[in-house]
C-alpha cells in the first residue's frame, strides 16, 4: 500500500487564494454593511402650504420651521441656465459618468492623503442625491470612507435605475439652497422674490453656487461672498462651453434684485386668520404636513389700494400742525366686505404688520375691544324688543358684578354721579 504524497503546490495555492478572496469578502462587508434599497428613500420635505386670494394670486408661502419651504417643479420648467450651471459647478461629467466620477474620486483621494482628513468629496451629482436621499441622517452627516464608498455604490445603482433626466430633476428639486429653501423653485421665490422659470443668467448662477455652503454663500448675509462664488459658476459654464466668457462677465456686472423678505406677505392680517381658521377645520398636523392651498375671498389689488390709503390717512393725521380728532393716531384698521356675498374683500389689521411699536401683528380688525357708545343702539333696541318704552323708569344707583376672578366690579357714569330714578328717554339723553 502506497503512502499518500506530498500536496500538491497549486492545491495550496488555490485554496490561499480562497482564503483570501474570503477574508475580503467579509472585511468588505464588514466595513460596507448592507446597503439600503435604492426605493428606501428619505421622505422628503412635504410642499409647502399656500394660501391664495380669490383670483388664485399667491398671498403667502406657510413653511414648516422644521422642514423648509419645498415646491417641487417638472425640469421643463427649470431654466436650460440653471441646469447647466448645477451641471459644471456640481459635476461636469454627468451626463457621461456611471454615478461616479472616477477622476474626482482620484482627486479627492490625493488632496485628503495630503491634508491626513476627508477635506475634498469628489461626490457627482448622482453621489449627492444618494446620500440625501437614501442614507439615514446620522450616515449622511459622517465624514468617513465607509459612508464614500456606499454613497458610490448607490449611485451606481441610481443610474441604472432612473434617467440622467429624472435624476437631475430630483437634485433639483430636493437639494438644500439654504434659508429654509429646498429645491430650485422655493430658493427661486426666497432669494428673488419670483418663479425658478423666470431667471436670467446671473441668477441662476448665484442659485447654482450654494449648494457648496448654503450659509457661507447666502446672498441675504454675505453678499460679496455670493458674489464670488457666482463668478467662479459663470468661470466653470464657460470652461464647459455653455456661455462665452464675455457673457459670463456680462452676467457677474449685474445687479442682484434681491427679494426684500425671505418669505414674503401679502395681506397679512387676512392671511394669519385664514391659516388659524383652516388649522382649527383640519384634522391635527394637517397644516404642519403641507401640500395645502388655502384659498380666501381676499381681493389683492383692493387689499393693497386699502393698505396704501392706510399708510396715506395716518401720516396725515401725525403731519407737523396737524390738528382735531385723530392727530397723534398711529393705528387703524379697514375691512370691506362684498354686500350681496359678505365676502371679505379687504382685511388690513394695522398700518405695518412688522411694526413692533404698535403691536402691528395684532389683528385691530378682529381684536376684542370696548365697543364705546356704538352699543348703545343695540342695548336700547333690545330693551325696546322686551317690551320697554321710552317711559319706563330704572333706578339709576352703584350697582355692583361679580368677575370671573371673583372681583367686584362696579361701573359709574362718565360725571361719577348717580340720578336714582330716570326714564329710558333720560338715561339715553344723558349718556
Amino acid at each position: 500500500m502506497q503512502r499518500p504524497g506530498p500536496a500538491r503546490p497549486w492545491g495550496r495555492l488555490v485554496a490561499a487564494v480562497v482564503a483570501c478572496c474570503l477574508v475580503a469578502v467579509g472585511a468588505a462587508w464588514a466595513i460596507i454593511g448592507p446597503l439600503p434599497s435604492i426605493d428606501s428613500r428619505q421622505e422628503p420635505p412635504a410642499p409647502s402650504t399656500l394660501v391664495f386670494d380669490r383670483e388664485g394670486r399667491l398671498l403667502y408661502e406657510a413653511v414648516d420651521p422644521n422642514a423648509g419651504a419645498h415646491r417641487p417643479v417638472p425640469l421643463e420648467e427649470i431654466p436650460l441656465a440653471l441646469r447647466q450651471a448645477i451641471v459644471a459647478t456640481e459635476d461636469a461629467s454627468f451626463y457621461t459618468n456611471p454615478g461616479i466620477d472616477a477622476r474626482g474620486i482620484l482627486r479627492a483621494l490625493i488632496i485628503n492623503i495630503g491634508s491626513g482628513e476627508i477635506r475634498s468629496g469628489g461626490s457627482t451629482i448622482t453621489q449627492q442625491l444618494a446620500r440625501n436621499l437614501i442614507l439615514d441622517e446620522e450616515e449622511r452627516t459622517t465624514r468617513s470612507w465607509r459612508r464614500k464608498i456606499r454613497e458610490a455604490i448607490l449611485a451606481w445603482r441610481l443610474t441604472r435605475a432612473l434617467s440622467k433626466d429624472d435624476i437631475l430633476a430630483l437634485y433639483l428639486n430636493e437639494t438644500d439652497f439654504g434659508n429654509m429653501a429646498f429645491g430650485v423653485e422655493a430658493a427661486a421665490r426666497i432669494y428673488f422674490g419670483k418663479p425658478v422659470s423666470q431667471l436670467n443668467l446671473a441668477e441662476c448662477a448665484l442659485l447654482a453656487g450654494l449648494p457648496q455652503s448654503p450659509a457661507l454663500y447666502s446672498p441675504f448675509t454675505h453678499l460679496e461672498a455670493a458674489k464670488e462664488r457666482q463668478r467662479v459658476v459663470l468661470g466653470l459654464m464657460a470652461e464647459e462651453g455653455y456661455i462665452s466668457q464675455e457673457r459670463a462677465d456680462q452676467a457677474h456686472r449685474e445687479t442682484l434684485g434681491l427679494a426684500g423678505k425671505a418669505f414674503p406677505i401679502e395681506a397679512p392680517h387676512a392671511t394669519m386668520l385664514a391659516i388659524e381658521q383652516a388649522g382649527a377645520l383640519l384634522e391635527e398636523g394637517a397644516l404642519q404636513r403641507g401640500g395645502l392651498r388655502l384659498y380666501t375671498t381676499i381681493d389683492l389689488p383692493l387689499q393693497r389700494a386699502a393698505e396704501a390709503h392706510v399708510r396715506r390717512h395716518l401720516a396725515a393725521l401725525n403731519e407737523a400742525g396737524a390738528e382735531g380728532p385723530g392727530h397723534g393716531v398711529r393705528n387703524a384698521g379697514v375691512v370691506a366686505l362684498e354686500p350681496d356675498s359678505g365676502a371679505v374683500r379687504v382685511m388690513v389689521g394695522s398700518p405695518d404688520y412688522f411694526d413692533a411699536r404698535i403691536d402691528g401683528a395684532v389683528n385691530a380688525a378682529v381684536a376684542l375691544r370696548q365697543p364705546g357708545s356704538a352699543i348703545k343702539p343695540l342695548t336700547y333696541a333690545a330693551a325696546f324688543e322686551r317690551g320697554y318704552a321710552p317711559a319706563s323708569m330704572f333706578s339709576d344707583v352703584p350697582t355692583s358684578f361679580t368677575t370671573h376672578e371673583g372681583q367686584p366690579y362696579t361701573p359709574a357714569n362718565y360725571d361719577r354721579r348717580f340720578r336714582g330714578p330716570v326714564s329710558l328717554r333720560t338715561a339715553l339723553a344723558s349718556s
